[in-house]
């Protein structure tokens, strides 16, 4: 408003940052005004739930979007912001966030899970990927609900144990049918390598800022 005279959705159709090929990070700042536009013109949103706590951004209206139809997504946002980088987790937090402003039925596990899969399709215009189905990309993973963490729930509920029990490795992934994950191991990557590499490039980073 002070530098652009206008509220953020605002803006983003005086620009024309609206429509069903554009889809917007965060969206913690829209109204119920807003968020109808969103709807409207099919904008999506992808939502960062623990990027946006991490980062005191606010807390983003998913459930008054859910409802309003706007296609709403799940992302992790950058390692800065986030350190975690783990999509499971970014679906409980999804589900715990629209619970914690009062609202015992703001968000359903099944409804976490959606918009982390047919949710992310819908933001991305895709109708090749996000569920199980003929003619889908061979996308899956699978985790091992006898592990402890999920003790209890899973015979209940295996769909909502997996979002309310604190996140678990993925026992395998197969991505476009190529197994990548088995047994929790990425087959592909040498992780003590690629860890070293993380680590000497943040020592860097960190190296160059306290020199500037």
């Amino acid at each position: 408003m002070e530098r652009f005279g206008y509220r953020p959705g605002t803006y983003a159709e005086v620009v024309d940052w609206l429509g069903d090929d554009v889809w917007h990070a965060h969206c913690v700042h829209l109204n119920e005004e807003e968020v109808g536009e969103f709807a409207r013109t099919k904008t999506g949103a992808a939502h960062c739930p623990t990027s946006n706590m991490r980062l005191a951004s606010g807390i983003s209206p998913v459930r008054a979007m859910r409802d309003a139809g706007v296609h709403v997504g799940l992302g992790v946002d950058g390692s800065a912001s986030n350190d975690g980088s783990n999509l499971m987790e970014e679906v409980r937090q999804c589900l715990l966030l629209q619970r914690v402003m009062g609202n015992p039925r703001g968000m359903t596990a099944r409804e976490a899970l959606e918009i982390a899969t047919l949710g992310g399709a819908d933001v991305l215009g895709r109708d090749d990927v996000g569920a199980l189905a003929p003619g889908m990309a061979a996308d899956v993973i699978g985790f091992d609900l006898s592990a402890l963490t999920f003790a209890g729930g899973a015979v209940h509920d295996p769909v909502a144990a997996l979002v309310f029990c604190s996140p678990q490795p993925v026992s395998f992934s197969f991505v476009n049918g190529r197994l990548l994950v088995e047994d929790s191991i990425p087959l592909h990557i040498d992780v003590p390598k690629l860890a070293e590499r993380h680590n000497r490039a943040a020592l860097a980073l960190m190296q160059r800022a306290e020199g500037s």
